[in-house]
């Protein structure tokens, strides 16, 4: 993974400010978006990146985020809709070559397959990882009884 790259995440959040944390310490150039600016001070010390404070489904926000050099746009808000709704104008009218978008509704998750959106979903992981948990304690049961 090269870390030259111009990352944009929507949403500075607990995931949101982790991420840009994370990329910004590993080199890359990181920009994030949040129309509630105190989310900023999740941002560590090192953070080298920028803050935009705004809507970041308000097309001029973008523009002043420079959307279009971006070479990977993350949408990490709460709202599915808003994070469907940038993800398809970083895709659709800026051509940002990787969108991902966390979604919340497992059913949605196909709905953003079919614009070309990679998602990440926390309650289809979270559900993934309690099942193999289960059946891995089942098993360690079983093998235990033997």
């Amino acid at each position: 993974m090269r870390n030259n790259r111009y990352i944009m995440i929507v949403g500075c959040g607990r995931l949101g400010s982790h991420l840009a944390n994370h990329l910004s310490r590993a080199g890359n150039s990181v920009v994030v978006i949040d129309r509630d600016e105190p989310t900023f001070n999740d941002l560590s010390p090192d953070f080298s990146g920028f803050r935009v404070h705004g809507d970041a489904t308000q097309m001029a926000v973008l523009r002043e985020a420079k959307v279009k050099n971006a070479d990977v746009l993350i949408a990490t808000t709460h709202e599915d809709n808003v994070n469907l709704m940038v993800a398809q104008v970083a895709r659709g009218i800026f051509s940002v070559p990787h969108v991902l978008a966390r979604v919340f509704d497992p059913k949605r998750e196909e709905v953003y397959a079919q614009l070309g959106i990679d998602t990440i979903c926390p309650t289809s992981v979270a559900a993934e990882m309690f099942l193999r948990a289960v059946a891995d304690g089942a098993a360690e049961r079983e093998g235990a009884q033997s």
